[in-house]
């Protein structure tokens, strides 16, 4: 099994904070001939609509000498999950949680912010300071 990232427990916390219940930490999912392992797995109840909504969190801390090729990595793995949950669990929806300095600086780039629109990449973006998530995209 994979290593935690480093906020992987603030990111879980902000997230119960929000009424999420983690249901899976890590979130193992079993696609292709291959072992995946996606950080968290959460669901929350929608009263109105008496159903849940599932979601699975891909946790990245971005804290390597270069920011670009955290992306890179990141995008790939974004990528590889969703195509395992399409398979998998389809009603599931992927995110990417991001820390906000690495949203304003790095993710407000003209070349970032394409892709992440081609590729639909919906984030979470967190506050390492309070462990708050300040924004869901």
């Amino acid at each position: 099994m994979p290593a935690k990232d480093i906020y992987h427990d603030l990111v879980k916390t902000a997230l119960q904070k929000e009424g999420w219940t983690i249901t899976h930490d890590p979130y193992r999912l079993s696609s292709g001939g291959t072992e995946l392992f996606i950080d968290l797995g959460a669901e929350k109840l929608i009263a109105a609509e008496k159903e849940g909504t599932k979601i699975a969190v891909e946790i990245k801390s971005f804290l390597s000498a270069s920011k670009i090729s955290d992306f890179y990595n990141a995008l790939g793995q974004f990528l590889t999950y969703r195509i395992g949950l399409e398979a998998e669990e389809p009603e599931r929806i992927l995110y990417l949680a991001i820390p906000k300095a690495v949203n304003d600086e790095l993710f407000s780039l003209k070349l970032i912010e394409t892709a992440v629109k081609q590729y639909q990449i919906r984030s979470i973006v967190y506050e390492i300071k309070t462990g708050v998530i300040t924004k869901w995209l």
